[in-house]
């Protein structure tokens, strides 16, 4: 699996931000649909964090069950322009986690012009046994990659433009929910005219989402060159998550 933004990085300061907005555990969920919480727990002799992480399903507003899990990761910058790479590794003995344990990797790669390619890849097993594995492809899979890319381009507005994560979230709720009330319109016009239904539904579903609304459309889903679609060496070095405490998922939100 495959994502990849450009964000603003005009100096060493929007380099630092960058950094800091996904690498810190208390800000990185506050644009990352994967993730409620993050909490560090450790950090070994080799510079390895380890940690702990919650997701509330299916909303964080709405939990009726939080899948808890752990990770390590490592990061490396390598220049004062930005450029750098984290790796990860995460696991959860849920059963009812659709995402088993797997591993990722994230660049940052300047570009030049005022700008930063911020892209991962990783991969997962499936969880729910072989009901999880048939349903992978066709359904976890691409909503995996959905909210992956919708992310990384909510991400890209708080960088870029200064949107708030929060206000991103609610200004997509709302063009939702105008979609939603487009097609129900379409759907009351089909009694009297089913030619205006099909135009005020294609309206609704077809009409491009504005710019401050965050769209995981606007993301690549396929490496550019071979280099980006390539893990760091630091990922094959990288210890195996330790098993998830006692009591991991549960009902409810996280505490």
């Amino acid at each position: 699996m495959y994502v990849e933004t450009s964000v603003r990085c005009a100096g060493p300061a929007d380099a630092e931000r960058l950094w800091f907005l996904t690498q810190d555990p208390q800000v990185h969920p506050r644009w990352d649909l994967r993730f409620s919480s993050i909490t560090p727990t450790s950090v070994d002799g080799r510079g390895n964090r380890h940690f702990t992480y919650a997701l509330a399903l299916p909303f964080p507003r709405l939990p009726l069950r939080t899948v808890t899990g752990t990770g390590t990761s490592v990061g490396h910058r390598r220049d004062g322009s930005g450029r750098g790479t984290s790796a990860l590794r995460f696991r959860t003995d849920d059963r009812l986690s659709p995402l088993g344990e797997g591993s990722g990797y994230w660049r940052y790669v300047p570009v030049g012009d005022g700008r930063m390619r911020f892209l991962t890849g990783y991969d997962y097993e499936p969880g729910w046994g072989r009901v999880g594995a048939l349903l992978d492809p066709w359904l976890t899979r691409p909503a995996v990659g959905w909210a992956t890319a919708w992310s990384f381009d909510r991400l890209r507005l708080w960088v870029d433009e200064g949107l708030d994560p929060a206000l991103a979230r609610d200004r997509a709720l709302a063009w939702t929910a105008l979609r939603a009330l487009g097609v129900a319109g379409a759907a009351a016009l089909a009694r009297r005219s089913s030619w205006a239904a099909v135009g005020v539904a294609g309206l609704a579903l077809l009409a491009p989402v504005p710019p401050s609304v965050p769209s995981g459309r606007r993301c690549l889903r396929r490496p550019p060159d071979p280099r980006a679609g390539r893990a760091p060496a630091s990922l094959a070095g990288l210890p195996e998550p330790a098993p998830a405490p006692a009591g991991g998922g549960r009902a409810g939100g996280p505490a």
